[in-house]
């Protein structure tokens, strides 16, 4: 049995696809999954190409994992957008010690791609787009947990300018949703009680005239499932159904993340984001009527090139008016191959885009922690994730319908409970109380 151990980096598809390549590999009856790569024969490391500091992380580790093993024969791959992007550099570059890259629909040929490093000594690689490939036969190895991830669909169609995962991930295909179902159904046996369905663009599914709201109400007619997230979606594809399945079907979280990326509609047009920010305004009060209680979160880039500081302003006025519930920020970065880098250039300086993105974590920080006072003195239920916190191992972890952690004192209940917490104390990222009953679901 060969060593192989499994580094994975980036957003929840990442960690979707590793369960994947476990299957993949667990399937061939000649692979032994560590959890050390001091002792791995083979390491895999599955990347991410969003943004910069994703790449130089890797190219680090890369590195690193050679340094460590001091002479030691060890194979390492990159799978993932990494090995899409990057694939001339990771093959060629001396200096990096790559023996085999797999694109994201390339992970069924990672046995023969190992086979012919072992056998040859050459280089191999596969980084083919698929226009079908979904991965639907193939059920993950899972860790086990209160959370399962399930990849509904893969690609995205969108090309905003700034992206690099259409170009790293091909073209939007959806899977059967009686196959998704399925493996719900099968999730739900295993003793899962929460499953979050993803996407690049994951509200854009669409299979044989079946959309994302449908696919939601037959995923929440499985008994034993009792919660339902989906991420990430794109604000153009928010039809009346959709919120409407939200609003009105209680296993669906009242959870929303709408990514902004920016305020202003001359950079949002750079952007090809394909709404304005009026109608990002009115898809906001849309929801709100309907959802009250709804949370929001949202995603924004600052320092897009050619933004000027009155364009910013615009971000920050539009932040102001939503009040999201928290956001992740981040700066700018130029990707290769994407047509921002082919058309714009990266011009806002370093220093103006961190001033920027202080500046508007800081108020994000203050709008968080006002929403979540909010909360105090209320009953939320809660579904415990861990039986522990980072902070003390007197304390569990759980997360309420608003995807908001909630840490109370530990007790007579455990991981995968539903309980109810009057909530007592707040802070800008989590919520603080005490277990009033344990549910009986």
């Amino acid at each position: 049995m060969k060593k192989v151990y499994i580094e994975t980096y980036g957003c929840q598809m990442n960690a979707y696809d590793t369960e994947l390549v476990k299957t993949i590999l667990g399937r061939e009856g000649e692979y032994q999954l560590i959890d050390s790569p001091e002792e791995a024969e083979i390491v895999l490391l599955n990347t991410c190409s969003v943004r910069d500091n994703a790449n130089r992380k890797v190219f680090n580790r890369i590195h690193q994992i050679k340094q460590k093993r001091n002479g030691d024969r060890v194979l390492i791959g990159v799978l993932g957008c990494m090995a899409t992007n990057f694939r001339r550099q990771l093959l060629n570059d001396p200096a990096l010690p790559v023996d085999f890259i797999a694109g994201p629909d390339s992970y069924k040929r990672l046995p023969q791609l190992i086979r012919h490093v072992e056998t040859t000594g050459e280089k191999s690689f596969d980084v083919t787009l698929s226009e079908f490939e979904t991965y639907a036969d193939v059920y993950p190895t899972r860790e086990g947990g209160v959370n399962a991830w399930i990849a509904v669909m893969r690609g995205c169609d969108n090309f905003c300018t700034f992206c690099v995962v259409p170009y790293t991930r091909g073209r939007e295909r959806s899977r059967d949703p009686e196959n998704v179902v399925a493996e719900v159904r099968r999730l739900a046996e295993e003793g899962y009680r929460q499953v979050t369905l993803l996407g690049q663009n994951v509200n854009s599914y669409h299979f044989e005239g079946r959309d994302f709201a449908y696919l939601l109400q037959r995923v929440s007619e499985v008994e034993g499932i009792e919660r339902i997230r989906f991420t990430s979606p794109h604000p153009k594809d928010f039809p009346e159904s959709l919120l409407r399945v939200i609003a009105e079907n209680p296993k669906v979280c009242r959870h929303i993340h709408l990514p902004l990326q920016a305020g202003n509609d001359r950079i949002l047009q750079l952007m090809n984001r394909t709404y304005t920010r009026a109608e990002f305004l009115r898809l906001v009060e849309k929801i709100r009527t309907l959802m009250p209680d709804v949370v929001l979160t949202t995603d924004i880039i600052v320092g897009f090139p050619t933004e000027t500081d009155e364009e910013f302003q615009d971000t920050v006025q539009v932040v102001e008016e939503v009040q999201f519930d928290s956001a992740f920020i981040f700066k700018y970065s130029e990707r290769p191959r994407t047509i921002a880098a082919r058309k714009y250039p990266d011009d806002v300086p370093d220093a103006v885009k961190t001033e920027r993105i202080v500046y508007l974590n800081d108020l994000q920080k203050k709008i968080s922690y006002r929403k979540n006072r909010q909360h105090v003195g209320e009953i939320h239920e809660v579904l415990i994730e861990q039986e522990y916190t980072k902070r003390s191992p007197e304390h569990y972890q759980g997360r309420n319908e608003g995807n908001k952690i909630v840490v109370v004192p530990k007790g007579e209940y455990h991981k995968g409970q539903f309980v109810h917490v009057k909530i007592l104390e707040a802070a800008p990222h989590a919520l603080r109380g005490e277990v009033l009953a344990v549910l009986p679901k």
